[in-house]
């Protein structure tokens, strides 16, 4: 079976359309029309080799909040559709990843349970136009719509933009290790309670 989703969303706020492919390249078309984060969904389809397309119009008058936020909401339901009932899948993975002087952390879960520990602290507000206190935001809008548990922190850095995209990499190779099928347990769902609902 394709482990594929195709997800729409439209508010008032932001109309968004994303599909995704567990099994991919890391091939991406991404426009939020916002650059940086732009840069780091493109970051986290290639270290994931997830192929991802998304598209974003959101009110980028008032601020990037509400385009940060729910690309989060739909990248993770489009997760959450892909993985399927997670049967077969090696379920943990955890990822280091240096950038230069910074280093980040991500240990991750596809639990069916969501929860996030964020641990960063950024010397600046920006990032290019995209608002350091977003980095949070997507985070965990991700993880609840994905229903994964994820730990993701920055253990040191001093420059934002290493610090937010070694996060963004540290993501996709843990999510690349966790979503592998595993042929020790093919068709078999890694858990004692025999679901990860």
């Amino acid at each position: 079976m394709p482990r594929t989703a195709n997800i729409s969303r439209k508010t008032k706020e932001t109309d968004i359309k994303i599909s995704i492919d567990l099994d991919g390249k890391g091939i991406s078309d991404i426009d939020t029309g916002i650059g940086f984060f732009d840069h780091m969904l493109e970051a986290l389809s290639k270290h994931s080799a997830i192929d991802m397309t998304v598209k974003c119009r959101g009110d980028l008058n008032v601020d990037s909040h509400h385009s940060v936020e729910d690309v989060g909401i739909c990248l993770g339901k489009a997760f959450s559709e892909a993985i399927g009932d997670k049967a077969g899948i090696r379920r943990y993975g955890s990822a280091a990843i240096p950038m230069d002087e910074a280093l980040a952390r991500a240990v991750i879960d596809i639990s069916g349970r969501p929860f996030i520990v964020f641990d960063c602290e950024f010397a600046g507000d920006m990032c290019g136009t995209m608002d350091t206190q977003l980095f949070e935001e997507f985070f965990r809008s991700f993880a609840y719509n994905a229903g994964i548990t994820l730990h993701i922190s920055c253990l040191y850095g001093n420059n934002d933009h290493h610090k937010a995209e070694a996060m963004f990499k540290a993501l996709a190779r843990a999510l690349r290790q966790a979503a592998e099928e595993d042929p020790r347990f093919k068709g078999e769902v890694v858990s004692t309670k025999g679901s990860l609902d």
